[in-house]
Order: C-alpha cells, then structure tokens, then sequence
C-alpha cells in the first residue's frame, strides 16, 4: 500500500503524522511512504531524515493526497484537504466530528474510509490512540493556566503554587479520566489546591487512592459545580464522551459568581467544550474573557510541543496503522477495537454519537463494511 503524509496545515500545527522511526517500520512492512515535502520540519526531521528512513518526498500535498492508498495524518482534515479525499482510500487521523458538521459532509461526499484516532477502543474500553494526547493536553491545560493567571495576561495576578505565608491557587479540574490525572499531577505539582469532580463512585475512590491526599475529590453534581467554580482560581474542563459533544456544564450563570481574573481551560473543546461560553481559539490569540473570567480554549493544544506530541502520537497509532496497511479494509472486518474507530465510510456515519449529535443516518459500521 501506498502511504501517504501531507504536511499539517491548521493553525499552529506543528505535529506530524508519522515520524521518520514510523517511516522505517512501514517501509519494512512493504508499503511505500510519501511524505510532503517539509512535513516533519516542525519536529526538526528534514527530508533527507525520511528519505533515509526509506520515503519518498512529495513536492506538495496534492501529489500525497493524489498518489496514496490511506492518508495518514494528525488533525482532521481542513476545507481544502476533504476535497481531495475520494472513494477507496483511508484517512486515518484524529476527526471530532461531533461538533463539525461542514467536516463531517466533507467527508460523506467524498466517499472516503475515515477512522477517527480518538473512538479506536482496546480491550479495557478504553481509548489508546487519544490517550497520548490527553496526557499532553492535560499537563498543558496547567502551564497555560499558569501563564493566564498572570497580572500582564489578563489573570488574577497569582503564582500557582503560592509561597510560604501566601496561598496557592485553587485549582478546579471537572473529569478524572486521563485529561484530569495529568492535569490535577500537574497542579499538585506546582504545590496548587486541587479538587477533581467526577460522577462515578468507583473513579473517585482510584483517584483518592492515587494522590494519597494531595488532591481533593468530589462528587460531581450541579451544586457541587456551581460551589467549587465559584472559589476556583482556575478552573479545567475535561470531561469526554466518546465521540459526541461533550456536555456544556459550566454555565454563563456559573462564571458570573467567578472571581475576577479566573482562568478558565477547555481541553473538550476539539468536542465542542463543556463551558457554555467557550469557543476555538489558537496559539496565535489564545485567550478572551466572558463575565471577567479568562478563557482558554485552544483546539490542539498538544501542537505547542509537536516534538513530544508526534512521538507519543506515533507510539500509540502505529501498530493500528500498520494492521490497516498490511491488511486493508480487512482490518475494520477482523477488529471490533480497529472498527470502532470508523466514523465514516462510502458517504454513511458509522459511529453513532457522531451521527446522533450531526442529525445524521446512522449506519452500524459491521453492516457498512460488508
């Protein structure tokens, strides 16, 4: 099969879809690698880095996206790539189709094969190729909240972990799934005052476990919401459903009993965002205030450190993409894990949130497949 990797083109997109180490394996496996030219320049790998990984340099993404069997990328597939996606190939990359819906009919009329990274399951239920990034965008949910805490950015003038006679921020992290571990290890690191919601019972006691005091948890519910957003300093959105749109649980209402120079951080807005003041933002302008609290809400935040993020990518999606290359379409039939991952397939959603949260036909992906 042939591979192909186009250069990343959203906004401060530093990542890439596969690493020159990826490359190897592919071409080892007895597929064909073109890489756009230029495409690992910002995880600092030149051409001649893949082309001694054993790829071929395309001169632009047209001739990658022209010339491959599947498209491997990182982040979902911009107005001017979807065009050029057609019947019979893969793309396999990160989508958040649930809160896209211009994407989402890119996609169907093109009749492409898309696997969305993010709703690829394992045996635990869990989700491993989101995962990587989760860990990323968890750590950096703290690091930007520190930097917007600050008095020239708009923040409330805090150090994050204080020092001795002054107290720390009061850091509120809303979800204990991956995003919130790294967040909360993040914060508690710094020496903040941490409290972790989450709504089940089960999660809380893991996490009460974990951090043997140092972060506080809670159950979450609505007066559990509105008690601890009204004394946090900052305050980070992690919550996921699988594949749909995640929950707008901190209401306009809510951030009116903020302190002034909060900071707020949505790391579910690639799913739409849990406050119902957020909206996509850059690296390039990165924060706005509501209600005089500070809104962070970068929709690929892991593309600020794209040295870290493309390897720990690569690690979890190579194995997946590996099956996909050696084995086709074959690998959807024989991988429930794998299948999971289909959102999109020959015009038809087969993902259920997805179609659920678009107002779309719902096609169970087995049933599209054949």
């Amino acid at each position: 099969m042939r591979v192909g990797v186009p250069k990343e083109i959203k906004v401060h997109e530093y990542r890439v879809g596969l690493v020159p180490g990826s490359v190897r394996e592919y071409v080892q496996n007895g597929h064909e690698v073109l890489i756009e030219t230029g495409a690992g320049a910002g995880i600092k790998a030149s051409d001649a880095d893949y082309e001694a990984a054993g790829a071929t340099i395309a001169p632009d993404a047209a001739a990658v996206f022209a010339k491959s069997d599947m498209i491997v990328k990182v982040k979902e597939p911009q107005p001017g790539e979807w065009v050029q996606l057609r019947e019979g190939q893969i793309l396999y990359t990160y989508l958040h189709l649930a809160p896209d819906p211009e994407q989402a009919r890119g996609l169907i009329e093109s009749g492409v094969t898309a696997i969305a990274y993010e709703t690829v399951t394992d045996a635990r239920g869990a989700l491993p190729l989101l995962a990587p990034m989760s860990e990323v965008a968890g750590r950096l949910s703290i690091q930007a909240a520190a930097y917007a805490l600050t008095a020239h950015r708009g923040g409330r003038g805090l150090l994050m972990g204080g020092v001795p006679g002054v107290l720390p921020a009061k850091v509120l992290v809303i979800g204990g799934g991956v995003v919130g571990v790294h967040a909360a290890r993040m914060a508690v690191g710094l020496g903040a005052d941490v409290t972790i919601l989450d709504r089940s019972q089960a999660r809380l006691a893991e996490l009460d476990e974990l951090f043997q005091g140092r972060a506080k948890t809670r159950y979450s519910t609505y007066e559990a919401l509105d008690e601890e957003t009204d004394g946090a300093d900052v305050v980070v959105g992690a919550v996921l459903i699988p594949g749909a749109s995640a929950p707008k649980l901190v209401t306009r209402e809510m951030l009116k009993g903020m302190k002034e120079g909060a900071v707020v951080v949505d790391v579910a807005i690639d799913q739409g965002g849990c406050f119902e003041t957020s909206r996509p933002t850059t690296h390039d302008d990165p924060t706005y205030v509501v209600e005089g609290v500070l809104h962070y809400c970068v929709a690929n935040m892991p593309g600020a450190v794209p040295l870290t993020s493309s390897h720990a990518l690569n690690n979890a999606t190579l194995g997946h993409g590996l099956t996909l290359a050696n084995r086709g379409l074959d690998a959807l039939r024989e991988n429930a894990y794998l299948r999971a991952g289909l959102n999109v397939h020959k015009g038809k959603v087969t993902y259920r949130a997805v179609a659920e949260a678009l107002g779309s036909d719902y096609t169970d992906a087995a049933a599209a497949l054949g």
